[in-house]
C-alpha cells in the first residue's frame, strides 16, 4: 500500500508522459531536482533540469524533435518549450499538452513553419484554456486566476523562431569572429520584469485575459557562429545574468550543463541568504518558494552542419517526465 501511495504522490508532482515506461535515458530524480545530462535532437545535442520550489511545481516544459506536423513531407526540427505557471499549475501543463499539438496540426494545414503557425498555436491554445475556464467556473471560480508564462523557440529548415509571453528568457550565445569571445544576445523580450510596478493592474470587469496570450514573436537565420541557445523560467534569471550563464555553458562540458546552471543558480540563492548551499538543499519544497523560485533550463546546441537537415531520430522529452519515441 506505501508502495502505490508513493507512486501516486510522484506522479502528482512530476507529471509524466502517457507511456508508462521509465528508463535511465529519460532522465533522474535527486530530490527536488529532475535533470536529463545529454540528449540529441535534431540539429545537436541538449540538457535539461528542473528544480521543484513550490508545493506543486508549477514550471513545465518539453523538448520535441522530428516531424513538426503529420505530414512526411515535413517540417522537420527542434520545438523547446519553457511554461512558468503562475497561481498554480494548471495553465502550465494544459499548454504542455495542447500547444505543440496545435503547432503541429497547423503547420500540416500550412506544409510549412512560420510566424503564423505558430501565432496560431498560441490562439488555439488561449482558446482551449478559456474553454477549460468556462466550464470550470461554477465550482472552481480559482481556476481564472491561475495562468502561464509561455516561452517556445522552433528550429526549422535553418531558422530560429522565439515566441514569448511573460518574462521567461531564451539566450543566444554566440561567438564573435575577431576575439573568439561568446557574447550572450538576448531573444526575447525585455521588458516584462522589474522595475514595472505591480500595482499597474486593471480594476474594472473583464471578459479576457488582462495580460494578452499574443506571443512576441521572432526569427533569426542560424549562423554558424550561434554555437548555442539557453531558455529558462525566470527562476534561472532572479539569479544570473545573461552573459554569466553563458560563460557558464562556454566554459564547461556540454554534459550536465544544464544541472550546473541550476546549480550556479541555487548557490547564488543560498549566498544572497547568507546560508550554505548544502542547507538549502535540504529545505522542503513549498518553504522552499522563500528562497527561490521553481528553475527549468533547456540548453540547445546547434551543430551547423546539421541546421539544415531534414529529418533524424525523433525525440519528446518533458521536464521531470519522461522521454518516449514518437510515432512518425
Amino acid at each position: 500500500m506505501l508502495s502505490t501511495l508513493m507512486k501516486l504522490l510522484s506522479a502528482c508532482l512530476w507529471p509524466s508522459s502517457s507511456s508508462g515506461k521509465s528508463s535511465d535515458s529519460t532522465g533522474k530524480q535527486d530530490g527536488l531536482l529532475w535533470y536529463k545530462d545529454s540528449g540529441q535532437h535534431l540539429v545537436g545535442e541538449f540538457s535539461m533540469a528542473v528544480v521543484q520550489a513550490n508545493n506543486l511545481l508549477e514550471d513545465q516544459s518539453q523538448v520535441e524533435s522530428g516531424p513538426l506536423s503529420t505530414l512526411d513531407s515535413g517540417p522537420y526540427g527542434t520545438f523547446i518549450g519553457i511554461y512558468d505557471g503562475h497561481g498554480g499549475p494548471e495553465t502550465s501543463r494544459f499548454v504542455n499538452d495542447h500547444l505543440f499539438q496545435h503547432l503541429k496540426r497547423f503547420a500540416t494545414e500550412h506544409a510549412s513553419m512560420s510566424v503564423d503557425v505558430i501565432k496560431k498555436a498560441y490562439e488555439a491554445t488561449e482558446e482551449g484554456f478559456l474553454g477549460v475556464v468556462t466550464k470550470q467556473w461554477p465550482t472552481k471560480p480559482q481556476i481564472a486566476a491561475v495562468g502561464s508564462c509561455c516561452l517556445v523557440g522552433v528550429i526549422c529548415g535553418g531558422m530560429l523562431y522565439i515566441a514569448n509571453v511573460g518574462d521567461s528568457r531564451a539566450v543566444l550565445g554566440r561567438a564573435m569572429k575577431a576575439t573568439g569571445e561568446v557574447i550572450a544576445l538576448q531573444l526575447s523580450a525585455e521588458f516584462n520584469k522589474e522595475p514595472l510596478y505591480t500595482k499597474y493592474r486593471l480594476r474594472e470587469p473583464f471578459k479576457r485575459p488582462i495580460l494578452s496570450g499574443e506571443p512576441t514573436i521572432t526569427e533569426h537565420e542560424i549562423q554558424p557562429q550561434d554555437k548555442f541557445l539557453i531558455f529558462a523560467s525566470d527562476g534561472l534569471w532572479e539569479q544570473l545574468s545573461n552573459q554569466e550563464a553563458v560563460d557558464i555553458v562556454q566554459n564547461h562540458p556540454r554534459n550536465g550543463i544544464a544541472r550546473r546552471l541550476v546549480k550556479m543558480a541555487l548557490q547564488e540563492a543560498a549566498k544572497k541568504r547568507e546560508m550554505r548551499y548544502s542547507d538549502l538543499k535540504k529545505i522542503e519544497r513549498g518553504v522552499r518558494r522563500h528562497f527561490h523560485d521553481d528553475i527549468t533550463v533547456v540548453v540547445i546546441f546547434l551543430d551547423t552542419n546539421q541546421v539544415s537537415s531534414v529529418k533524424g531520430p525523433p525525440l519528446s522529452i518533458r521536464g521531470g517526465g519522461m522521454t518516449f519515441p514518437k510515432k512518425v
